[in-house]
């Protein structure tokens, strides 16, 4: 009896993961020991404002606010091969990654999401962090 409640709670300690929000310092510490980096901004934003170096660019919402999930699910596939595996995500301010953070933590059942706390905006360049142009 013990044990089966042992395994219930184990499994839904899995299915609880979190999104988990992170500084400018931690990104750098996390991205240096080899987790990706990604960058769910649009082509403009990247144009306009930079990217973090190292920075897989893959869009999720686009101009007029529409995606396609499973394509993006595809994509990111390729970058984060299991669903154990660490990643960060940032946006602009954070509004999209918390939602997009959030969808992949607790319904696509991805252990460990990180988000930029603030986006590239004042999780970053506001605290003087560089950014360089997005290669093409």
């Amino acid at each position: 009896m013990k044990r089966i409640f042992l395994l219930i709670l184990g499994l839904s300690a899995l299915l609880m993961a979190e999104l988990k929000s992170i500084d400018a310092q931690k990104l750098l510490k996390m991205q240096k020991s080899g987790i990706p980096v990604i960058d769910i901004r649009t082509p403009s934003e990247w144009k306009s404002r930079g990217v973090i170096q190292g920075a897989h660019l893959l869009m999720f919402f686009d101009e007029n606010g529409a995606y396609d999930a499973r394509k993006w699910l595809e994509k990111l596939s390729k970058i984060v091969k299991d669903k154990q595996e660490p990643f960060i995500l940032y946006c602009a301010h954070a509004n999209r990654t918390k939602a997009v953070g959030n969808w992949l933590s607790q319904k696509m059942g991805y252990q460990k999401v990180y988000e930029l706390k603030g986006g590239i905006e004042y999780g970053w360049r506001e605290k003087g962090m560089p950014v360089v142009k997005p290669k093409n």
